[in-house]
């Protein structure tokens, strides 16, 4: 059943760090305090002090070492009240919506009348790992009684003991279907015929729109301070979009994933990169007694997750549209804006070919035709993930923040965020504008 708009959980405000590349600005800045940033410029937008936050949720795939409920230890850091309880989720590449979609679940369970829903990843800060052969002889090290024998122990320590794993490569790395995320967007790209230029001329076009759209991505986000050695430096914009990028340019790098046949290259996929992005949710009820009574964001109508094939992972979103439409009781046609996260240039297009295609949408979704075609000038219009950069946590959070801002913007009623997952699972939320 649909809630009447307004009796649904309403979004206030919003706020998000710059987005910069992994091992860049931020690669020295834990994710806990990119969270508590992003929570704490949040709230301060919504109106809604401190002290009456109810409940954080946060998303986040990389759990950090030191903060292993990353959402508690970031509230307390953000200056939110030791009495509300914080949890940490974890959907992927999705976490941050779903953060946003478990927050509304509370509001709507009455378990709190305030939330704040987060994101974050720091994509720098995912470790290194050694081989299970070398982690026994510096357990056995540890445990020698004696120096000569810890010696002789370390000793046995070969180069290739200490030549690290990459966490980051474990981690987007399937483990049902042994590809990475790469190669499963190749297999779309090959499925679906999308081409090298057409991943290519989608991926200029996310650059364009990122440039172009850098003055309202200011007003998403608070600045960041780095601290450092020389005096630190303020992290103001998003690192990503590249105002004299080319197709030339792109047209030269040379794939990553299938070297010999493959399309996708570091060009025309997101990169690796840390951000965080935060937004508060309140009842109807609680945002009318704000002091700064702001008129709200938007409003969750409905959303739907979907599972998949681990190999066509990319794929999530063209199954999960459709259902959040059905639940939303809407037509692809009544959607004024979509965001689509760019995982892969190759991927989305894949995505809007299936729901184009009669076959697929008959065959693999049980519908009687095609869903329908998505407008290009209405899916990202502000730069995808491809420019920006696709910090996995903190993405999903930040698809919201955007496409409600944008809806304001253009007086747009409703608008469709969704996503694919690594693990083969696709996620889409409606939301709606007051």
């Amino acid at each position: 059943m649909i809630r009447p708009l307004d009796e649904r959980p309403q979004i206030l405000a919003g706020a998000r760090t710059p987005f910069v590349r992994a091992f860049g600005d931020f690669a020295r800045v834990p994710a806990k305090e990119l969270a508590a940033a992003a929570i704490r410029e949040a709230v301060a937008r919504s109106g809604v002090p401190p002290r009456e936050v109810d409940a954080v949720v946060v998303g986040n795939v990389a759990g950090p070492a030191d903060a292993p409920n990353i959402a508690r230890v970031a509230s307390l850091l953000a200056g939110l009240p030791e009495s509300a309880p914080a949890v940490t989720v974890n959907r992927n590449c999705a976490s941050g919506l779903e953060a946003v979609l478990h927050a509304a679940r509370l509001i709507e369970l009455g378990e709190a009348e305030v939330v704040v829903a987060a994101g974050v990843e720091s994509m720098s800060s995912i470790p290194l790992f050694f081989r299970e052969e070398a982690r026994e002889i510096f357990l056995a090290a540890g445990r020698a009684k004696s120096l000569p024998a810890r010696a002789a122990i370390l000793s046995r320590l070969r180069p290739r003991h200490v030549r690290p794993i990459s966490g980051l490569e474990i981690g987007l790395t399937d483990p049902c279907c042994g590809l990475n995320m790469g190669e499963t967007a190749e297999i779309l790209a090959a499925e679906f015929g999308v081409t090298r230029a057409a991943q290519d001329h989608f991926a200029l076009q996310s650059h364009r729109d990122a440039v172009a759209a850098a003055p309202r991505h200011a007003g998403e986000m608070a600045p960041y301070f780095v601290a450092g050695s020389r005096g630190g430096a303020l992290v103001a914009k998003d690192v990503g979009p590249r105002p004299q990028q080319t197709l030339e340019a792109l047209a030269k790098l040379r794939p990553v994933f299938d070297r010999r046949l493959g399309t996708v290259t570091a060009g025309n996929a997101s990169p690796l990169t840390d951000g965080a992005a935060a937004l508060v949710l309140a009842t109807p009820a609680r945002a009318a007694r704000r002091a700064r009574p702001l008129a709200p964001l938007g409003t969750l109508r409905a959303s739907a997750t979907s599972g998949l094939s681990p190999l066509r992972m990319g794929l999530g979103p063209a199954v999960a549209i459709p259902r959040a439409l059905r639940a939303a009781g809407l037509g692809l046609h009544e959607i004024g804006l979509f965001e689509i996260n760019e995982a892969f240039a190759a991927q989305v297009l894949a995505c809007l070919a299936a729901l184009a295609s009669d076959r697929f949408c008959r065959e693999e979704l049980g519908l009687p035709e095609a869903l329908g075609e998505i407008p290009r000038a209405r899916l990202n219009v502000n730069g995808g993930a491809v420019a920006l950069g696709h910090p996995v946590g903190a993405s999903g959070a930040r698809l919201v923040l955007s496409i409600l801002l944008e809806m304001r913007r253009r007086e747009a009623k409703l608008g469709l965020v969704s996503l694919c997952i690594g693990g083969g699972q696709g996620i889409a939320a409606v939301v709606e504008a007051p």
